[in-house]
């Protein structure tokens, strides 16, 4: 037994021996482009009966990725840890997450509506030479798909682009988002801020059915590219945010922001030069993402549409006006991109032109006003992590009394956090707001620009009465005071 084991051993190494002897004097005796030509009809008849279908899918097209590839990539680096017997695991300052890429010759299978599709990550190295530039890439990589040739239409028109559209959503999902600033001349700064805020619809404190009615609004947005497209609109949206000072207005930005995972880009329309300026920085934005113009009522002084026509104001330089503003938010520009929210903020809505709020420039007008009882109860658990107590209902009466912001109710929470009774205290700050006297502003000698001040802040407003002016105190149901003038 043992001695024809090695005979079989022994016949086996002399034919690779002599197997071996003559390739090298083929290759010695025959040119090589013969044996290049034989090899290619060899692998064109074995192609021509297999039953297999290939894709090569490779990193570069040209000097550009290719986003096939990158899409792929993406996809594949959730399927790989799963069939894959070796990933590559990294993180980008970009990334929120781990992520992770099949290495080197793995393979790995995917299923898609039963047909059976097989992956391979393929590396070539690139031989170096004097004449190599420094942009020249060291290895060329690529992906091969391997599939039964009878499937081709359907890998072809209905796998490819789910992968590719599946990845581009791994990947966009997974990336941090950015806050661009404008910078001069038509132009965002090319290195964009991390946007680390942590405000999230989850702890912003807004009214709760408010706060539902945003959700349910950005849903619909977002899932929204068959009905723009059927209704021939620009898949945009418009936001006017509204309200007093504290009450919630940039922390909604974030929270939007967050949620749709889109970068921010905060444009800030003292420091644009014109209205080409204006038309390029919009231009320049990507898609998925969110401009804002913060206090749009006093960042500058828009000139109406009849004053741009005016001789005097034809020629003037260094200023945005408002037609200027309109066709660069909706005009025919504004379908150059997608997926684009914008966002205006404002203490006075009542300052602004009817034809900035009108639907279609901003389409949902969300008011945020002082505290209500919802909103206390999410800050009572973000600062203090209590979701029920017997005090809330005494507190509920007491904020129906005043006029308190989110931001003043969050800052005194915050004193109230290392307290024994955090709540008791702030019921007896709540009782104190409610007794505080009203002061009299003396700030100007006109004294029809004085006012009274008390609970919380608030000023009042003037009656005429019989001829005399009388000062009303304008907040609260109780302790109001009276000043005949």
């Amino acid at each position: 037994m043992t001695s024809n084991v090695t005979a079989l051993i022994s016949r086996v190494a002399s034919v690779a021996a002599s197997a071996m002897l003559i390739r090298s004097i083929a290759s010695e005796l025959i040119p090589h482009e013969v044996l290049n030509f034989v090899s290619s009809q060899i692998y064109g008849i074995k192609k021509h009966f297999s039953s297999q279908f290939s894709i090569v899918i490779e990193e570069f097209q040209g000097l550009s990725k290719n986003q096939v590839y990158e899409a792929a990539e993406a996809y594949l680096g959730s399927k790989g840890t799963l069939s894959a017997h070796r990933v590559q695991a990294g993180k980008s300052e970009d990334d929120k997450e781990l992520t992770f890429v099949i290495d080197k010759n793995q393979q790995v299978c995917d299923d898609f509506d039963g047909v059976e599709v097989r992956w391979k990550l393929l590396c070539a190295q690139v031989e170096s030479s004097n004449n190599m530039s420094e942009n020249s890439r060291p290895e060329i990589r690529s992906y091969e798909i391997n599939f039964h040739k009878k499937h081709k239409e359907k890998i072809l028109n209905s796998y490819l682009p789910y992968v590719f559209e599946r990845g581009k959503a791994i990947k966009g999902a997974n990336l941090a988002s950015k806050l661009h600033k404008h910078e001069c001349e038509g132009y965002w700064r090319r290195e964009a801020m991390k946007f680390d805020h942590p405000m999230s619809f989850k702890t912003l404190a807004i009214d709760s059915e408010l706060k539902k009615e945003i959700i349910d609004d950005l849903d619909k947005f977002l899932n929204g590219r068959e009905f723009y497209e059927k209704t021939g609109r620009a898949w945009k949206r418009g936001y006017l945010l509204y309200g007093p000072p504290g009450t919630g207005k940039s922390s909604l930005v974030a929270a939007m922001a967050n949620y749709l995972n889109y970068d921010i880009y905060d444009l800030d329309l003292t420091g644009v030069d014109d209205n080409l300026d204006l038309k390029n920085l919009i231009l320049r934005m990507n898609n998925r993402s969110i401009l804002v113009v913060e206090d749009i009522d006093c960042s500058i002084e828009l000139q109406n549409r009849e004053e741009d026509m005016e001789p005097d104001n034809y020629y003037q330089e260094n200023k945005v006006t408002l037609s200027g503003l309109l066709n660069a938010i909706d005009g025919l520009w504004s379908c150059c991109g997608e997926e684009r929210i914008i966002v205006f903020t404002t203490n006075h809505k009542e300052k602004l032109d009817p034809a900035l709020l009108r639907p279609g420039r901003m389409d949902m007008h969300i008011h945020l006003s002082y505290c209500t009882f919802s909103a206390f109860q999410q800050l009572a658990f973000n600062y203090l992590g209590i979701s029920d107590h017997c005090l809330f209902h005494e507190i509920e009466g007491l904020l129906g009394e005043l006029q308190l912001t989110p931001a003043e109710i969050a800052e005194e929470l915050t004193k109230k956090i290392s307290s024994k009774e955090p709540l008791q205290e702030f019921v007896n700050f709540l009782h104190n707001k409610i007794l505080m006297p009203v002061s009299w502003e003396s700030s100007c000698d006109d004294r029809s620009q004085r006012s009274w001040v008390g609970r919380g802040g608030g000023s009042s407003f003037p009656i005429i009465r019989g001829g005399r002016r009388i000062w009303r105190g304008g907040r609260g149901r109780r302790g109001r005071m009276v000043r005949v003038v």
